[in-house]
């Protein structure tokens, strides 16, 4: 009874520390979360690796669907609308899917956020059909790599990477009426953001002469912020009011040697020595 016992308690303890035992994912999965426009997107893929093996037009079969990574479909989702391919998408989630060619892939964005297999897929559900190019790498990409890069206020690329194989999506969003109006509801409030929005008019071609006010008044909230005097004279650097532009950025090194922070002192700086060509 008492060998019974003992075996039963070693069977125990062993199956108990096979049942915890954790090792890599040959599959890593990974989520992606990146700020574009006014919202963001949001990526959810598993990561294989090449392993040494063929990977398209192998264990990536040309011409099929594919659902880009392994494991579970690739998801991803937006929270402002967005343009893809010239068709506008509503904020919400969606599966990524694709069709790998020699040259040439297509990129799918379907209402499926589901497919693992090409017998799950449904093209009545596509919202988005877009074809990229296929470029070689100089370089292989050993993990499986999904990407937003070159990101600007508003477009970015969405890269896929693996293997010597590349493709890239434009990605665009229209936020200027949003923005435009959210500034002008903003200078109705007790607070007015004068500094944030001198920066966004100055930044993107807007009026400069109404951006100056703005950091005029931004100045006169917070008159030692060195940042602010320096961005005022680079506004006045702009509209071509170089004495002034000199000026506003003596008063901001001024301030920033003041505050000991060096970054700003050698901008200032840099700054007026442009001015002084």
């Amino acid at each position: 009874m008492k060998r019974v016992l003992l075996f039963g308690l070693l069977l125990s303890t062993t199956l108990l520390t096979e049942a915890q035992l954790k090792t890599p994912a040959p599959s890593p999965a990974q989520t992606l979360r990146q700020d574009f426009g006014l919202g963001n997107i949001e990526i959810s893929y598993s990561r294989p690796g090449v392993r040494g093996r063929k990977i398209f037009g192998d264990v990536v079969p040309y011409g099929q669907v594919w659902r880009t990574g392994a494991n579970n479909a690739t998801t991803i989702a937006f929270t402002d609308e967005v343009i893809i391919g010239g068709k506008k998408l509503a904020p919400g989630k969606y599966g990524l899917l694709t069709i790998p060619g020699s040259k040439e892939w297509v990129v799918i964005i379907s209402k499926q956020t589901n497919v693992t297999s090409p017998a799950d897929y449904k093209a009545d559900q596509d919202l988005v059909r877009v074809n990229a190019a296929a470029t070689k790498s100089k370089t292989a990409t050993e993990t499986f790599t999904i990407a937003v890069q070159d990101i600007k206020n508003t477009s970015c690329h969405l890269v896929i990477s693996w293997a010597k194989r590349q493709i890239t999506i434009p990605i665009q969003t229209e936020i200027e009426g949003k923005i435009m109006a959210n500034i002008d509801a903003a200078m109705k409030t007790e607070k007015p953001p004068y500094y944030n929005a001198a920066m966004y008019y100055m930044d993107n071609g807007k009026d400069l002469n109404q951006a100056l006010s703005w950091f005029d008044k931004a100045v006169e909230a917070n008159p030692t912020a060195f940042w602010i005097h320096y961005q005022r004279a680079n506004c006045l650097a702009k509209l071509g009011k170089k004495a002034e532009a000199i000026a506003g950025a003596e008063k901001s090194k001024q301030l920033a040697t003041e505050a000991k922070n060096g970054d700003y002192v050698k901008l200032n700086e840099k700054l007026i020595a442009e001015l002084n060509k």
